[in-house]
């Protein structure tokens, strides 16, 4: 490949989230038409490329320190099938998650993903959809005449891949046609252009993680910037999608009135009328664990976010396993304003619970 048609096929991927580094791929993933097509791709943008024999097992990323190949890691994507098709369960945010993808591109300091993901931090992508898609339709008529609901976006951000994958506008077509199937995901990118025009008939609810200004520049690198989230929902709405936003986390630092206020503000200015009436809300306190606190401190050595156990409460949750939060009065006065706020300019919306 001449250096100007490398050229030519990196200007393609620049309005991309995530163009990575490195690429993995099981060979079997050749075998499916969405993995030749990503095959292709990478080799006419330049990536370097390797074959692997299990998209779980990554053991040879370059770097001399364990920092160095975690932030390889996060821009190495991973080719793969998806081999157990048992779904997990998602409660409460729905019955089961839907596994299209796992790993996340973005550098949130606080996220929970730090921790679950472990010692796995790249990026995996399954080429199988259709035999997902199978599993899904399986467990929707196993529940008839119930329906039954799914997250993609459990253990990863599916927009922020979907223009290298397109697995998401497939799962947003299959879904419209089924009468007892819905499909959630949740996004902190703005690359929603290829689903506008998908046939999701409702059955698919697009929910924004959104923050403060000083949340999104302090803590979460690599993502799309506020106005660029909040037009993203505003078509989405417009595309006939119900719409959720999730703020999260929410955390306490001065100005925090006027930097949720003004998210508030800003998201009443953007979205058009007929979409307040299914309007949905998730409000969640920024929390950590001491596991998580060990692992981000290493990772972002000179982050900015407060993880002071002496200024927190613990949380225990079900499992028997607790968590930071922030102490009872300052833990209410963040639900108090942020619903107001929301009850003020979205009367008619649904806030589905703050924790």
């Amino acid at each position: 490949m001449s250096v100007q048609t490398i050229e030519q096929s990196r200007k393609k991927t620049s309005d991309l989230s995530f163009v990575p580094e490195l690429v993995y791929f099981e060979p079997a993933a050749l075998d499916y038409p969405k993995g030749q097509r990503i095959f292709e791709w990478a080799k006419e943008t330049g990536i370097p490329y390797r074959m692997t024999t299990s998209h779980n097992r990554i053991t040879n990323l370059p770097g001399d320190t364990e920092l160095e190949q975690y932030r390889i890691a996060k821009r190495t994507l991973v080719v793969g099938i998806r081999k157990t098709l048992k779904f997990d369960t998602s409660k409460p945010s729905a019955d089961y998650a839907i596994p299209i993808a796992t790993g996340c591109m973005a550098h949130c300091h606080y996220c929970y993903l730090q921790t679950t993901l472990g010692a796995k931090p790249y990026i995996r992508v399954y080429v199988n959809t259709d035999e997902i898609m199978d599993a899904a339709l399986g467990y929707i008529q196993e529940r008839l005449p119930e329906t039954t609901r799914f997250e993609a976006a459990c253990t990863s951000d599916p927009v922020g891949l979907e223009p290298i994958t397109g697995s998401l506008r497939e799962l947003i077509d299959f879904m419209g046609q089924q009468p007892n199937g819905r499909l959630r995901f949740v996004t902190k990118f703005h690359h929603v252009d290829s689903l506008l025009d998908a046939n999701h008939n409702g059955n698919t609810r697009i929910r924004f993680s959104v923050n403060s200004k000083y949340v999104i520049k302090h803590f979460e690198p690599a993502t799309s910037r506020f106005e660029q989230r909040i037009e993203a929902a505003a078509k989405c709405a417009r595309a006939g999608y119900p719409i959720g936003f999730i703020i999260a986390p929410i955390i306490w630092f001065d100005g925090w009135q006027d930097g949720y206020g003004e998210l508030i503000d800003s998201l009443d200015e953007a979205l058009p009328p007929d979409v307040r009436t299914d309007l949905t809300f998730e409000l969640i306190q920024h929390r950590f664990t001491k596991t998580a606190k060990s692992v981000i401190e290493k990772r972002y050595p000179k982050t900015k976010l407060e993880m002071d156990i002496e200024k927190r409460k613990y949380k225990w949750g079900r499992w028997g396993q607790g968590k930071y939060v922030y102490p009872d009065e300052q833990a209410e006065a963040l639900r108090l304003f942020i619903s107001e706020r929301i009850f003020e300019r979205f009367p008619e919306a649904r806030i589905e619970y703050f924790t």
